[in-house]
C-alpha cells in the first residue's frame, strides 16, 4: 500500500464502498503513503461523515496490524525448522490470513452497543415489534460491515456467529426455536437492501460473478422440465425486489395463460417464469387464508411441476433445495447405512439384496441414496409412515410420498401426495426428498410432531444452520 498511486487508492475506495471520498482523495493527492501517515485530525479534515471516518481509520488500523503481524510471521518463518515447509512457504502466508481472521470472528465478536431505545426494550425480555427488529438488524448489520472491513459480503459462517451471539446474549429472542433462522433472514436481508443502491459498483459486479449470478439469465429446459438437470435454479435481481400489483383483469389474464399452456406439450417455460413472478403475490395471499389446495393448483397448475415447485421455494427462501439436497444424500448416505439402527429394517434389507445384483457404480450409488432417503424417520425415531408410503397405499393428509419398487431402476415411482391426492411424479429419490421438504414451505402446512425431528434435520441443513458433522 505504501507504493499506491492516488488512483489506486481511490479505487481501494471504492471496493470498501467508501466511492463518496474519492473526490475529496483526488483533490488533496492522498497517495498510498500518505494515507497511512493519516491521524485522527487529518482524517476528520478530509472527511465529513462521522461514519466515514470511524470505517476509514478502522482499515488504516487494521492494515498497519496485519503489516505487522506478517513482518513478525515472515522473521519467524525464516528462523523455523525445515520440518514445518507450510509455514516457511510465503505462499501460504495469504491462507493463513484468512483463516487466522475467520478464527478471530469465533473468538473476538461482540455485540455491539445498542442505542438506548433498543437496549431499553431488551432488558424488559419482552419480544420486540417490528419497527425495533429493523433497529436491531440495522445495528448488526453496521457492525459486521466494520468487522469485514467495509465489505458488503458476509460468509454464512460469519452470519451463524452473529446471531448466534445475539440469541445468546438474549434468548427470549428465540421465539418458538426459529428465532436462528428468522433472524438470519432478516440480517441478510438487510445487506441485501444495503447492497442494493450499488448494483453496478466494481467489487458488487465482481461477487455476483463470483456466486455466478447473471442479469437476465433463464433455465433452458426440455418440454417436461422435470429431468434434474434443468432444474438449475436463478434468483434473479427482479425476483427479490418487491412483487408487481396487478388488477382483476390483468390478473385474470395471466391465471387463464397460465393454465392454457399448462396442457401443451410444448411449453414456453421463460414466460411462464415471467408469469408465475407477477402472480405471487396473490397465490401467496390464498395460501395464507388457507385456501383449499384444489383452488391453488387449479388457478396455478404449474406448481404441479418440480422445476417451478424448487423455483417457488427459492423464491420464498433464497435456497437451492435440489442442490441442497442432492448435498445432503451424498454426504450422508453411507453414515445413515452403517448405523445400528437400521440394520434390520426391512428398506436396509431390501437394498442389502438388490445391491448383489448389480456391479455399475451409479446404479450402486443411487441404491444407497434412495434407502438413505427412506430410512431417515427410522434413525430419527420418527412414524415413516407420515414420510413415505413404500410399496403400499398413502393414508395421511399431510405432504407424503408414495413410493413403489425404490431399488429397481426400470420400474421404480416416486409420487408427492398432498390431502391424498397425486400433486407431482418424481423421477428419483433426491427429487422427492427435495420436493417433499418444499411442499411444507410452498404451501405453508404445519409439519406433524411424529414427523418432527426427520424435516427440522433437513431443513437446518438446507438452510446452513447445522454442519455436515451434526449427525
Amino acid at each position: 500500500m505504501e507504493k499506491w498511486s492516488v488512483d489506486q487508492v481511490c479505487n481501494w475506495l471504492r471496493q470498501r464502498n467508501l466511492g463518496e471520498l474519492v473526490p475529496r482523495f483526488r483533490e488533496e493527492e492522498v497517495s498510498g503513503a500518505a494515507l497511512l501517515a493519516l491521524n485522527d485530525r487529518m482524517v476528520q479534515q478530509l472527511v465529513k461523515k462521522i461514519g466515514h471516518q470511524a470505517v476509514l481509520m478502522d482499515l488504516i488500523n487494521k492494515y498497519q496490524q496485519q503489516k505487522s503481524g506478517l513482518e513478525s510471521l515472515t522473521y519467524c518463518s525464516e528462523i523455523a525448522s525445515p520440518k514445518f515447509p507450510e509455514v516457511i512457504s510465503r505462499k501460504n502466508l495469504k491462507s493463513f490470513f484468512a483463516r487466522h481472521k475467520a478464527l478471530q470472528w469465533t473468538s473476538s465478536y461482540a455485540l455491539p452497543d445498542f442505542p438506548y431505545d433498543v437496549k431499553c426494550v431488551l432488558a424488559e425480555k419482552k419480544s420486540p415489534d417490528h419497527s425495533m427488529r429493523i433497529r436491531i438488524i440495522e445495528f448488526l448489520q453496521a457492525d459486521m460491515t466494520k468487522y469485514l472491513e467495509g465489505s458488503l459480503y458476509p460468509n454464512s459462517q460469519q452470519y451463524n456467529i452473529v446471531v448466534n451471539a445475539l440469541l445468546q446474549a438474549y434468548p427470549f429472542l428465540d421465539e418458538d426455536g426459529n428465532g436462528f433462522l428468522l433472524w438470519k433472514r432478516a440480517l441478510k436481508d438487510r445487506f441485501k437492501y444495503v447492497r442494493r443502491p450499488i448494483e453496478d459498483d466494481e467489487q458488487v459486479l465482481r461477487n455476483k460473478c463470483k456466486f455466478g449470478h447473471r442479469r437476465g439469465q433463464t433455465r433452458k429446459s426440455s418440454c417436461a422440465g422435470n429431468k434434474p438437470d434443468d432444474i438449475q435454479v436463478q434468483v434473479e435481481a427482479r425476483f427479490s425486489e418487491e412483487p408487481v400489483r396487478l388488477e382483476g383483469s390483468a390478473m385474470d389474464v395471466h391465471i387463464k395463460w397460465l393454465k392454457q399452456e399448462y396442457v401443451k406439450t410444448q411449453r414456453n417455460w421463460k414466460e411462464v417464469d415471467n408469469r408465475m413472478n407477477v402472480t405471487i403475490e396473490i397465490r401467496r395471499k390464498m395460501i395464507s387464508n388457507k385456501a383449499p389446495l384444489k383452488d391453488i393448483l387449479r388457478l396455478f397448475p404449474f406448481l404441479r411441476c418440480p422445476y417451478q415447485l424448487f423455483r417457488e421455494f427459492q423464491l420464498l427462501t433464497h435456497m437451492d433445495i435440489y442442490k441442497k439436497t442432492v448435498e445432503i444424500l451424498e454426504i450422508y448416505s453411507e453414515n445413515i447405512l452403517s448405523l445400528y439402527v437400521v440394520k434390520n429394517n426391512p428398506i436396509n434389507i431390501m437394498l442389502q439384496e438388490n445391491l448383489k445384483q448389480h456391479t455399475e457404480k451409479d446404479i450402486l450409488k443411487y441404491m444407497k441414496m434412495t434407502a438413505a432417503c427412506l430410512l431417515l424417520p427410522d434413525v430419527f425415531g420418527d412414524d415413516s409412515s407420515l414420510f413415505a408410503a413404500v410399496n403400499e397405499e398413502v393414508k395421511v393428509v399431510t405432504p407424503v410420498l408414495e413410493v413403489k419398487n425404490p431399488f429397481n431402476v426400470n420400474s421404480c415411482e416416486f409420487v408427492l401426495y398432498v390431502g391424498r391426492e397425486e400433486l407431482t411424479q418424481l423421477d428419483d429419490c433426491t427429487m422427492a426428498l427435495a420436493a417433499l421438504v418444499a411442499a411444507f414451505h410452498v404451501f405453508d402446512i404445519p409439519c406433524p410432531k411424529r414427523i418432527h425431528r426427520t424435516l427440522n434435520f433437513l431443513e437446518s441443513l438446507v438452510f446452513e444452520v447445522r454442519s455436515p458433522a451434526a449427525l
